[in-house]
């Protein structure tokens, strides 16, 4: 016995994946995965919240060598990749210098870990829109 093939959804997934990217979670809500999306957004909003409680510092993007090139830019990256969190504490004007210390550099990670989470919400709705994932 094979197991059907998941089908895509009627939704177009290029908006899908925008929206998902913007507000966190809110792909698997319009897919109708109400309790992924919650956790999703939960996840995501902790690990950012914590990031700023933390007085963690947003990447801006610098080039020299390779090295500080990935690590800048890919943090900046990781940064843009939380949507409307990251664009809400621009706006409000959250700015940390980048310091030495132990607690600002948690802040840091958790401000590009909630990023990441993100991206991989996003890649899920993407796989769950497109038909290649139930």
């Amino acid at each position: 016995m094979s197991t059907p093939a998941p089908r895509a959804t009627s939704i177009p997934w290029i908006p899908l994946v925008g929206i998902a990217w913007l507000i966190p979670g809110a792909g698997h809500f319009l897919l109708k995965r109400t309790t992924r999306a919650i956790l999703m957004f939960v996840c995501v909003l902790v690990s950012f919240l914590l990031g700023l409680m933390l007085r963690g510092a947003f990447f801006e993007p610098q080039y020299g060598d390779l090295f500080t090139t990935l690590i800048y830019c890919g943090g900046y990256i990781g940064n843009l990749a939380s949507g409307a969190f990251y664009f809400i504490s621009v706006w409000f004007g959250y700015n940390q210098p980048d310091v030495a210390g132990h607690v600002h550099d948690y802040g840091t990670k958790l401000l590009v870990a909630a990023g990441l989470m993100n991206l991989l919400a996003v890649v899920d709705t993407y796989e769950i829109a497109t038909g290649k994932k139930e």
